[in-house]
């Protein structure tokens, strides 16, 4: 083996172990269910993917940043930072069950289930895709909305405060 095939297999990921067959509808309905809270990530890499706890992380920022601007408690800066933490979980979520959705099967069974039964995606794995799509550009969206919509209003005080 060169070194360059060497350096180009220790670049990629390594492939799950065949010791247990993952199922493509599991994960995009992990994904699109409980994704904000890794739960995708958790069954795809076990409890020591590291980007399944910064979706759980991020969630539960998101989750203190929203209960403190309803209780209009602490920073509103940070509130928001924390809000838009939780906000990009979600959206992560759904985009991750719009990526495993579409990838092939063949290329999904070479990454998931290396020596498994070959994946058959169906009906329920479009489904999930589309719905993922809907929903996720919806909060998309009104995020943006909300976000742009509260901006444009702190502008507008601060106009009316410097005219007085």
């Amino acid at each position: 083996m060169s070194a360059a095939s060497q350096a180009s297999q220790a670049s990629r990921p390594a492939a799950v172990p065949s010791t247990r067959s993952r199922s493509k509808l599991l994960t995009v309905a992990l994904a699109f269910l409980l994704g904000s809270l890794g739960a995708h990530r958790f069954y795809l890499g076990g409890l020591r993917d590291q980007y399944g706890w910064l979706h759980l992380l991020a969630m539960l920022a998101g989750v203190v940043g929203v209960a403190s601007m309803v209780t209009d408690a602490g920073s509103p800066a940070l509130n928001w930072a924390f809000a838009v933490a939780g906000g990009a979980s979600v959206i992560g979520a759904f985009l991750a069950a719009i990526v495993y959705g579409l990838r092939p099967d063949d290329k999904w069974d070479a990454r998931f289930n290396p020596g498994g039964t070959p994946t058959r995606s169906g009906w329920p794995v479009v489904i999930l895709v589309i719905l993922s799509l809907l929903i996720g550009t919806g909060l998309l969206m009104a995020g943006l909305a909300i976000s742009f919509q509260t901006f444009f209003e702190s502008q507008v005080e601060a106009a009316r405060a410097l005219s007085q």
